[in-house]
């Protein structure tokens, strides 16, 4: 048997059990219920679960992968996660109709590499410790960045159409898939460049430096941005926002009228991390009147990761077209959803230490969501809540089941 053969014969095997998700009743009801969260009409919040220690979870083999040729192999891994979470730990996923095949974009980069080192504890585990260098200490260094230039590959991007539609093309759709969403996270960015310390120190210290520095690398941002929209590459047919649901009614979908979406047409993420250690006043400063040039351009806009936002709310809220706020675990949910109320979705994430034990502390995670749940049913506020950036489950993948069970659990009771 050819590998074309074979691998044919792998991915319709999984298409099949993929196209009796997307088209079942859940899947189109989970759909309407990420909808109506981001439209913040909401009857209970919806729950997801992402960022996954997969190289853990290998049951029976089934995220063993078969296929022989790269790309389909990452085809292959992209339907068996799918389907894997479809059966040990849904939640409220969603998946799309159709098979996507990312569009292909290269850049000829900023002109600077991240210079680091990294230490792992797990050999299979993408979560690594990380020693950054300074390579961007002096005006000299700033000198070095230049905005890319982005070029779109249509020739590999229908290569791989084709070849995904002739092995699997009469079983379900398959779509060519571009940007969904404008992610800008200037001072992630700087941290890798620089390591935190300096940074922080160099904000207190050198604060003209580093406006420099933000300003340069949002022109660099803002270039990009146009390019997108030059090259026709955003999407609007995405199903997640970094992690959390992204479908809304505010926003257009199907066909832009003149095959074409610009910045209007989508959602803009932004996130400063390393703020958490910063001032309300810095906040705003060196990084919310940057975003309000990049993602404030935008149709909508979801801000925040895992810095704790629920005393900057406020300074948050001179984000343009603001929509989603994130809401950690080191954030106070009670605060953060009284300032949010119905103005704003609230993105709750719970702590993903909860799984990282031997046994799943039922009780503690019951308070916790029920904390959350009481929050938000008391100020009205359309939430989601997404279980992510999660390590490890010690091996022991029956955590996050648990988890998942428990919540939905939780959840279901809401109203």
């Amino acid at each position: 048997m050819s590998d074309w053969i074979h691998d044919a014969a792998v991915l319709r095997e999984l298409a099949k059990t993929y196209f009796d998700i997307a088209r079942s009743d859940q899947n189109a009801e989970n759909l309407r219920l990420h909808r109506a969260v981001n439209d913040r009409q909401a009857e209970r919040p919806a729950v997801l679960i992402e960022e996954i220690p997969w190289h853990e979870m290998n049951i029976n083999d089934e995220l063993t992968l078969q296929c022989s040729d790269a790309y389909l192999r990452s085809v292959e891994w992209y339907l068996r996660t799918s389907i894997y979470k479809s059966r040990y730990l849904p939640a409220d996923m969603v998946v799309p109709p159709y098979i996507p095949v990312q569009k292909i974009v290269h850049s000829t980069g900023i002109g600077i590499e991240v210079d680091e080192e990294i230490v792992a504890a797990d050999a299979g585990n993408h979560i690594v410790a990380h020693k950054y260098k300074d390579i961007l200490q002096t005006d000299a260094d700033l000198e070095t960045l230049r905005s890319p230039i982005l070029t779109y590959d249509e020739q590999e991007t229908n290569r791989r159409f084709q070849l995904l539609g002739n092995m699997v093309g009469d079983l379900l759709p398959i779509r060519r898939a571009g940007i969904g969403y404008l992610n800008v996270v200037t001072w992630d960015d700087i941290s890798r460049y620089r390591g935190v310390t300096n940074l922080l120190m160099d904000l207190a210290e050198r604060p003209d430096f580093m406006h420099r520095t933000v300003r340069k690398l949002t022109d660099i941002r803002l270039a990009y941005l146009d390019q997108l929209e030059a090259l026709g590459l955003f999407d609007n047919d995405p199903y997640s926002l970094h992690c959390t649901p992204i479908k809304t009614a505010d926003l257009p979908t199907g066909e832009a009228k003149d095959g074409h979406l610009t910045r209007k047409d989508v959602w803009g993420r932004g996130a400063a991390q390393i703020f958490a250690s910063v001032s309300r006043t810095m906040h705003a400063e060196f990084d919310i009147e940057y975003m309000k040039e990049t993602i404030g351009q935008c149709g909508l806009s979801y801000y925040g990761c895992c810095e704790p936002l629920d005393k900057k709310i406020d300074i948050v809220e001179a984000l343009p077209n603001l929509r989603k706020i994130s809401i950690t675990p080191w954030a106070n949910v009670d605060v953060a959803a009284e300032l949010i109320n119905t103005k704003y979705v609230l993105s709750s994430k719970p702590n993903p230490a909860a799984v990282a034990v031997p046994q799943l502390d039922t009780d503690n995670l019951k308070d916790e969501i029920t904390r959350i749940l009481e929050a938000v049913k008391r100020h009205g506020c359309s939430c989601d809540i997404v279980l992510k950036d999660i390590s490890t489950c010690r091996k022991r993948p029956q955590n996050i089941f648990e988890w998942e069970q428990t919540v939905m659990g939780l959840v279901r009771d809401f109203g």
